[in-house]
């Protein structure tokens, strides 16, 4: 079917079937917010927000919604499941003050049999009856014919019969879920242009699930096949695996099937982001359009590549969903990489210098240490203030800390051409180090400088694993001078601030020895 005229309608589920996620529970004023966001900022064509006769207090939550979307001319479009039991489900959503009801029945023979223990007539009989009295309360009424997928394989002959005797009853969305997410993209495709060819009076939507991984695939060749509107929720909450991402099916449809829509895919990220602080469910670093890394190149020679040209980009661009592409910093880092971050902060340094950089990334990197943009000035503070002097050279440090004990430190160091060893005890790390290193320079006629002051900083916003930079003060001889460390542990940050101090002095040593 020609897909790039079309214009399908999105169904968020968030509301209704995301909340079925194990965990997940939105309060009142929660709920309120996300359907807001999902009407008015991403403009998804449909909302569905709970299941009727769940609690009074869902029920006020339900309430507060339609209040809000009748007052900006929306609540045709806010949608609460109900149950096939006559007049219970449909008086819960009326007085909630719903203008929809979609409706709960059997769409497979075994559920119908097994579940209900009713026949097809007997079924059939009891949705018309919540039907008739559904539209007499002035509601429209969608259908959902639940387990549809495993109904069609089982016996489709029970999916026809019931379909025949549901066509002419005023519904407006017949509903085909694939309940347990059972269905390959090729069942979708075969299995929905058999249904849309034999009731061509029928509006179909498709609800996918994703136990298999396969919810956008299927969303995307349900559209094929010729349905109206595809169901889905933020974040791919939902039962079990959840149902298909709203955000990979929305992009999926534009841009690999030309479908036009309405929505808004610049707030996207937007509602992820409130969706995932309301639910306590974290999406994937490397989740689709919507993960934190997805915008992120890491190898240098992509960064390579966009800077020459754009090599590496597609129409699937990070300005179209109010992001900006980022350049990893790391053991694969390239000039490139680095040189991108260093554009976004307006700095510039010299190729000496920025081999240098590179090469103080690509150690740190090596580390198995993520290095981000706001690590970069003191990297960069770091490697320009050395003066590559190597004098002295830690080998290997041990520290050990405990609540209410005295720490230890163990070091082997380099010096002057020896190696030796030290222990010192102290009230810290860094002090048990300075014990320790006073003990190796006292072997060799070296005074330890003055501590005068001491700074600890990490980058604004960082984490508890973000690099730290100690900025440490000395004295030497009434002379002050000023030396930096970094290091992802804040006591050997200070210490390589330390070492740094030590190569001036015993530099600074041998020239005076040299007169």
């Amino acid at each position: 079917m020609a897909t790039e005229s079309r214009q399908i309608k999105i169904v968020d589920t968030t509301l209704r079937d995301g909340e079925q996620t194990q965990g997940v529970s939105f309060s009142p004023e929660e709920k309120l917010n996300i359907a807001k966001s999902l009407l008015e900022l991403l403009k998804v064509d449909r909302i569905e927000v709970a299941s009727a006769r769940i609690s009074e207090g869902e029920k006020a939550a339900v309430a507060e919604i339609i209040r809000w979307a009748d007052s900006v001319g929306l609540a045709d479009r806010v949608e609460v499941l109900g149950f096939v039991d006559f007049k219970r489900s449909v008086d819960w959503i009326r007085e909630a003050g719903g203008r929809v009801i979609n409706l709960l029945a059997k769409g497979s023979e075994n559920h119908c049999v097994n579940q209900l223990k009713k026949s097809l007539t007997q079924h059939v009989g009891d949705i018309k009856k919540t039907i008739n009295y559904a539209h007499k309360q002035g509601m429209k009424v969608n259908i959902y014919l639940e387990d549809w997928s495993n109904g069609y394989r089982d016996n489709r002959e029970y999916v026809y019969e019931l379909m025949d005797r549901l066509k002419g009853l005023g519904i407006e969305h017949f509903m085909l879920p694939d309940t347990l997410g059972v269905l390959t993209p090729d069942e979708v495709y075969s299995d929905l242009t058999d249904m849309i060819e034999r009731f061509p009076e029928c509006q179909f939507d498709f609800h996918p699930h994703n136990d298999y991984g396969l919810g956008t695939a299927n969303a995307v060749m349900a559209v094929k096949a010729g349905v109206s509107s595809i169901h889905c929720t933020l974040n791919c909450l939902g039962e079990r695996a959840g149902n298909a991402s709203l955000a990979e099916v929305a992009v999926n449809l534009k841009d690999q099937m030309g479908i036009k829509l309405g929505i808004n895919e610049s707030h996207l990220v937007l509602l992820s982001q409130m969706v995932e602080s309301f639910s306590g469910k974290r999406v994937a670093d490397n989740a689709p359009i919507i993960g934190a890394d997805v915008f992120t190149q890491t190898s240098g020679i992509h960064a390579d590549g966009d800077k020459k040209g754009g090599l590496y980009q597609t129409k699937l661009t990070p300005e179209r969903f109010s992001r900006r592409r980022s350049y990893a910093l790391g053991k694969m880092s390239g000039k490139a990489s680095l040189q991108k971050n260093l554009e976004r902060m307006d700095i510039s340094l010299s190729p000496e210098n920025l081999e240098k950089v590179l090469k103080r990334v690509v150690e740190l990197g090596d580390e198995k240490k993520a290095i981000t943009s706001d690590d970069l000035p003191f990297i960069i503070a770091e490697v320009l203030e050395s003066k590559d002097y190597h004098h002295i050279e830690l080998l290997n440090c041990s520290i050990t800390s405990g609540l209410d004990l005295e720490s230890t430190a163990s070091i082997r160091v380099l010096i002057k051409g020896e190696e030796v060893r030290a222990s010192g005890i102290g009230n810290g790390g860094f002090d048990a180090f300075m014990h320790a290193v006073a003990k190796v320079l006292k072997k060799h006629d070296v005074p330890l400088p003055k501590l005068v002051d001491f700074e600890v900083r990490i980058p604004r916003g960082g984490k508890t694993n973000a690099l730290t930079e100690a900025s440490i003060a000395w004295e030497i001889d009434g002379r002050s001078y000023n030396t930096r460390g970094i290091h992802y542990n804040q006591v050997f940050a200070a210490i390589n601030a330390t070492m740094r101090m030590l190569n001036i002095l015993l530099h600074r040593q041998e020239k005076l020895a040299e007169r």
